[in-house]
């Protein structure tokens, strides 16, 4: 059972898609691949930041355990995995990324990777409203053979209008939040999605309750 947070946020996400017409239901993956692998713990590496935010990788990378975890994998602390490539001389995620996935996982007894990139972090002012946008791909590899065994991309949008109540707020908050935007809540919602939606996220790993079940159970 997914967390008090995670539902929020995953309806909050679910509510944006209807709201903007993309509610149309992604194609059911093929978890053969993941099956077979069976991924028990899962190394998540540092990410790869294709945008000009300097503070993304670090703010994303915290949001990314906790679901995971509670989606019923052992999950890797990031700060000591950081730690440990940094001393095998791989500092930057770009060479994480590129680097072999087997040597990888031997240096924690990790069953598989994700990897994620970065591909939008942006907040754009347009008139009275700003628009704040996330955008990630997600890949696992199984850490045996390097295949990649489950992938996803997601991008959640949302601007500062919403919930607006009179004239003057859409501004106020439009100021507001192009001054100080506030990306964490659609960064948990994507990941809330993309690891639990039914057809396309995890399937249930072996700490959870409802591991053995198919990922499109809705658990």
């Amino acid at each position: 059972m997914i967390s008090r947070r995670l539902a929020v946020s995953l309806l909050a996400v679910l509510a944006t898609a209807l709201a903007t017409g993309c509610a149309t239901p992604p194609p059911k993956k093929d978890y053969s691949a993941f099956r077979a692998a069976n991924p028990r713990s899962i190394l998540v590496v540092p990410v790869v930041n294709n945008t000009m935010n300097v503070e993304a990788p670090s703010l994303f990378l915290s949001t990314l355990t906790i679901p995971m975890g509670e989606r019923g994998y052992y999950v890797f602390p990031v700060n000591m995995v950081k730690g440990v490539l940094e001393n095998e001389g791989l500092s930057d995620p770009n060479l994480v990324h590129m680097a072999d996935t087997a040597r990888l996982c031997n240096l924690f007894g990790a069953d598989a990777v994700l990897y994620v990139s970065i591909e939008a972090w942006t907040a754009k002012y347009m008139l009275i409203n700003t628009e704040i946008s996330v955008e990630f791909d997600y890949v696992m590899k199984d850490g045996k053979t390097g295949d990649t065994i489950w992938k996803e991309h997601r991008r959640v949008v949302s601007n500062s209008s919403e919930g607006a109540q009179d004239p003057l707020s859409p501004l106020v908050m439009a100021v507001i939040a192009k001054a100080y935007p506030n990306y964490m809540p659609l960064a948990r919602g994507a990941n809330a999605w993309v690891f639990n939606a039914p057809g396309i996220g995890l399937p249930p790993g072996p700490h959870s309750k409802e591991y053995g079940k198919p990922a499109d159970s809705g658990k």
